[in-house]
C-alpha cells in the first residue's frame, strides 16, 4: 500500500468516527428537545454515551427546557467543535500528500495573490 492510498484510507476512519459521534449527537439533541423519557432503555443509552463527548461542554450555555422538551445549544456546540477538529485532522493529512513541482508553483502563487 502507497502513502496516498495509506492517507486515503486514515481519512476515511476519521471521517467515519466523527459520523459516528454527530449522529449520537444528533440523537440526543432530537431525544432531549422531543422529551423523550430518559428512563427508557435507548433514551438512557444515548445520553449516557453521549455524555462522554458532551462534557467539555456541558456548561457552556444554559439549556431553555418547557414541559419535558429541552433545547440543548451545549450539544450543538459540540457537534460545531468536533466537525471542526475532523476537518482539521483530515485537512493535516492531507497536507503530507507528494505534490508536483507544478502544483505546489501554481497553488504558492495563488496564496501569495490573497
Amino acid at each position: 500500500m502507497n502513502s496516498q492510498e495509506t492517507m486515503y484510507r486514515v481519512t476515511r476512519v476519521v471521517w467515519y468516527v466523527f459520523s459516528a459521534i454527530e449522529a449520537l449527537l444528533v440523537l440526543r439533541f432530537i431525544l432531549r428537545l422531543l422529551a423523550a423519557n430518559p428512563a427508557a432503555g435507548f433514551t438512557e443509552f444515548v445520553y449516557t454515551f453521549s455524555g462522554i463527548f458532551l462534557a467539555p461542554f456541558r456548561y457552556v450555555f444554559g439549556t431553555p427546557s418547557a414541559g419535558g422538551s429541552a433545547l440543548e445549544l451545549s450539544t450543538l456546540l459540540a457537534m460545531i467543535v468536533y466537525w471542526l477538529i475532523a476537518w482539521g485532522i483530515v485537512k493535516l493529512i492531507v497536507m503530507n500528500r507528494p505534490v508536483s513541482e507544478i502544483e505546489a508553483r501554481t497553488e504558492l502563487t495563488q496564496q501569495d495573490r490573497a
